[in-house]
């Protein structure tokens, strides 16, 4: 067992891959609209990443238990650490998690940290994140929001898949990719 859990701790080894994990949890909750805001705020020194979806939601009761690493809600599994190692995470950055949910309604992850923090994960490659979750994932809508000291980047696979709705697959993809690529690239080098 000690194995399986090294392997799965080894996959969280930045952000982006915390949000992948999260994200697959909604979308096993039948989200059908996700939105994730990464808010990078350097003169606050603040880091805050937030998923919001539209899925089947969790009760009150799980809320409560959801962070326990030994509660999950996938068949097969005995531990679901996605959650709990994005809490760990975010604690060990100065920072904490937040969970709001209601069923029928979906469930919002707020986690913030210390943007300078020496423990902080660094973000990772969400361009990789991003293009995973909509190959793997065409019927669902993704917003994906990265702000930083004032500056925002907006991408919506709602409004890409109706401008390019008559693009071969592959067309469709390079453009993505290359609509990711430029947007963070701007943010992130002032532009």
């Amino acid at each position: 067992m000690a194995e399986k859990l090294y392997g799965r701790i080894e996959m969280f080894e930045d952000l982006s891959l915390h949000i992948l994990d999260i994200v697959e949890n909604s979308i096993r909750a039948e989200a059908k609209n996700i939105k994730i805001k990464i808010t990078e705020n350097l003169e606050k020194d603040l880091l805050v990443i937030e998923i919001e979806d539209d899925g089947k939601g969790m009760s009150k009761k799980m809320i409560e238990r959801v962070l326990d690493p030994f509660v999950t809600t996938k068949p097969k599994h005995k531990v679901g650490l996605g959650l709990s190692f994005l809490a760990q995470a975010s604690r060990m950055a100065n920072g904490d998690l937040k969970i709001k949910s209601e069923m029928g309604k979906g469930t919002k992850i707020k986690a913030t940290f210390q943007h300078s923090h020496i423990d902080r994960q660094p973000l990772g490659d969400m361009v990789e994140t991003m293009m995973t979750l909509v190959t793997s994932n065409p019927k669902i809508n993704f917003i994906y929001q990265h702000q930083k000291n004032g500056k925002k980047y907006i991408f919506n696979t709602k409004i890409l898949k109706k401008k390019y709705e008559n693009l071969s697959f592959s067309k469709a993809l390079k453009i993505i990719r290359e609509n990711l690529e430029t947007g963070l690239s701007k943010l992130n080098n002032g532009g």
